[in-house]
């Protein structure tokens, strides 16, 4: 589903679930030096999120993938569950490939590595609060080719079966997604305003049973049209 802010002037708020201390620190720390984002909240295991999500009401959560008690892709199945959840982008490093796509799947909107630059996890939450994609096709075509082998060829099919249930337009939306491409270009492309690419994702993502565009884009890249 897509998350709607009630006040879009308002700063991004932002949870941050990690087991090491001295990670959210550093990422409190940084996030506070945006202006336009606002940390109301750190937590250490991924059993105290949806809690803590209760509490803050935060837009978006930094969710860690391997935490000593609940691991950071079951929270993030159980968050995204829930109506009106946050946008969840995971923090890995590139040796947990495997866990990163896992997470996609259960709903998280993308994917940081640790070591990336401030600015660039800020330019991220930003990206995902406005419903753009934060990962690029090369990577995302990376992850596909590298994991699951055996299960491209069922994967390809089914991904297949999902986009052949979209109109023409629909399907033409779908693919520009599918290529990271951001509301105002696929817009300019199609020949269409920005609202009504936000409302042709919405009507996709409900057509196919997904939680966001970087679902739909994995849906795309299964088909073998990425």
């Amino acid at each position: 589903m897509i998350r709607v802010r009630t006040d879009p002037s308002a700063p991004i708020r932002v949870l941050i679930v990690d087991d090491d201390a001295l990670v959210r620190a550093g990422l409190t720390l940084m996030l506070k030096g945006a202006p336009d984002l606002h940390v109301v909240g750190a937590v250490a295991d991924g059993g105290e999120v949806e809690g803590a999500v209760a509490e803050h009401g935060p837009d978006v959560v930094l969710m860690d993938i391997r935490m000593n008690g609940l691991d950071g892709i079951e929270a993030t199945r159980r968050l995204r569950a829930r109506a009106g959840a946050p946008e969840v982008v995971v923090l890995t490093t590139f040796d947990a490939d495997e866990l990163v796509f896992r997470a996609l799947r259960s709903g998280a909107s993308g994917f940081l590595l640790k070591d990336t630059p401030p600015e660039g996890i800020v330019d991220a939450v930003r990206k995902v609060v406005a419903g753009e994609p934060i990962l690029s096709p090369s990577v995302t075509r990376r992850l596909i080719a590298h994991l699951m082998p055996e299960e491209e060829d069922r994967r390809r099919g089914d991904a297949r079966k999902v986009l052949e249930r979209l109109s023409e337009r629909e399907r033409e939306v779908a693919l520009a997604v599918g290529q990271g491409k951001p509301n105002a270009v696929i817009a300019g492309e199609l020949h269409m305003s920005v609202g009504t690419v936000k409302g042709y994702i919405s009507r996709i993502l409900t057509k196919a049973d997904l939680d966001n565009r970087v679902q739909l884009a994995l849906i795309v890249h299964d088909a073998g049209l990425g």
